[in-house]
This record gives C-alpha cells, sequence and structure tokens, in this order.
C-alpha cells in the first residue's frame, strides 16, 4: 500500500478545555498520512482515480473550523474517522500540533493511527 501524506496543514479552530481557549481561535497543524493504492491513478495519469490533497485538506480544514472540541484527543479521532469514511482510506496516521499551548514548548500534541495499513 502506498502512503499519501500532507504535512503541517494549518487550520484555524476553537479548541480547548479552557473558558478562555473557547472565546478564540488557535492555530493547529495536522500531518496526515494515509494508505492510499496510488497504482491506477499513475497507470492512467487521471486524478480520478487518486486520493485528492486538495479534497482532503479542504475537508480536514472545513471540519476544524466548523466543530468545537475540548481535546485535540478528540479532534484527532474525529478527523481519522471524516477521511477514512469520506475518502475511502483503509488506514491513517493523524498528528495534530497545537503550537504554543505550553509557555516552554513549541508544540504539543497527539498522534494516532487507525485501520489497516
Amino acid at each position: 500500500m502506498d502512503i499519501v501524506f500532507i504535512k503541517q496543514l494549518e487550520v484555524i479552530s476553537t479548541i480547548g478545555v479552557y473558558d478562555w481557549e473557547k472565546s478564540l481561535q488557535q492555530k493547529l497543524y495536522f500531518d496526515l498520512e494515509m494508505a492510499f493504492d496510488n497504482k491506477p491513478a499513475a497507470a492512467s495519469d487521471d486524478i480520478n482515480l487518486a486520493l485528492n490533497y486538495f479534497s482532503v485538506s479542504q475537508r480536514v480544514s472545513q471540519f476544524a473550523q466548523t466543530n468545537q472540541f475540548e481535546l485535540i484527543e478528540t479532534m484527532a479521532e474525529s478527523v481519522a474517522a471524516l477521511i477514512m469514511t469520506e475518502f475511502s482510506v483503509p488506514w491513517i496516521r493523524v498528528t495534530l500540533h497545537k503550537p504554543g499551548a505550553l509557555p516552554k514548548a513549541q508544540s504539543l500534541g497527539v498522534q494516532i493511527e487507525r485501520g489497516t495499513r
């Protein structure tokens, strides 16, 4: 199985446990690695047979902007389920970064893998 990836997809979302976080939007960064059979698309040079990076990134951005979560764990799980369902991806690794969340750290985050590779 091939891996299609999107690195450092920047989205703006309202996410956090604390009251002050719930009233503002914050930057999040997604790293997405998705299992997908690229052979048909490569053989035919047909985008309709490929996992469309642009469509995936638009959908993740739209989802993150319109849904509010307290935990980044919940956001990561929801995005993984969304991509697997809507784009017929059998396996995904989602790394979600929340920069600036800890004063002495560049970023914090979670990484999850779902499905079968």
